[in-house]
């Protein structure tokens, strides 16, 4: 099966909320498989209870007020929150068939998480040395309306993003998300958005093939240009 199709991917929808420790024991066995050549990749939207997890990066300070679970996810990155309301992608793909460039498949995801909000209208984009994807809130200001944080193991990928469809945003003022502590965070339903589950997920698979297309060409090349 060509592996630029979306047919070559499980695509996993959960309507229930899968704790945070289940899904990374998922994650571990799945990966295994994967680079075994005993499973498919896999793409798996799903929500969480709420939880703060932690990357390779975090910062003890920067967990103001532990009111959740604290979860040590794996990921690269600092604290990020996750609770209901929030579509979590993680995103299982073989990298020995879509080009060995971490760099590029994080750009990639980047770029597909912009093409999916751009399909309700909203604006996005990604900042150099500040991870996330960004927009312009109520105010104007800036904020962020989603995190990215990846792990490779056996070149087959871990983790990936979350957006925010409709959280509750105090939830995130237990920690400094994603070490960034100068910008809110924002979610859809504040821009005046009702998008449900199923609304993001079907714009999220249409926008697929983008993703894997860019992966594809990145994997030809030396360089992760558009």
């Amino acid at each position: 099966m060509d592996p630029q199709t979306t047919e070559a991917i499980e695509w996993r929808h959960e309507k229930r909320q899968v704790p945070y420790r289940e899904a990374l024991a998922e994650m571990e066995r799945r990966n295994a498989a994967i680079a075994a050549g005993e499973a498919r990749e896999l793409v798996w939207l799903l929500e969480h209870p709420p939880v703060y997890t932690a990357g390779t990066s975090a910062a003890a300070d920067e967990l103001l007020d532990p009111r959740f679970e604290v979860v040590e996810a794996g990921r690269g990155g600092r604290y990020t929150y996750h609770g209901p309301g929030q579509r979590v992608g993680y995103v299982l793909l073989d990298l020995t068939k879509r080009g060995k460039d971490v760099r590029c498949f994080v750009h990639g995801l980047e770029q597909w998480v912009i093409a999916t909000l751009a399909t309700f209208g909203v604006e996005g984009w990604a900042v150099d040395g500040r991870v996330g994807i960004w927009t312009r809130d109520i105010d104007g200001r800036e904020a962020k309306i989603g995190a990215i944080g990846v792990r490779v193991r056996r070149w087959v990928t871990m983790h990936g993003f979350s957006v925010n469809l409709d959280p509750d945003l105090s939830h995130f003022t237990g920690i400094v998300p994603c070490g960034i502590e100068e910008f809110g965070v924002t979610s859809l339903k504040r821009l005046g958005l009702d998008i449900s589950q199923k609304e993001w997920d079907e714009a999220l698979i249409a926008k697929a093939h983008g993703f894997l297309e860019h992966l594809a060409r990145a994997s030809g090349r030396h360089s992760c240009e558009a």
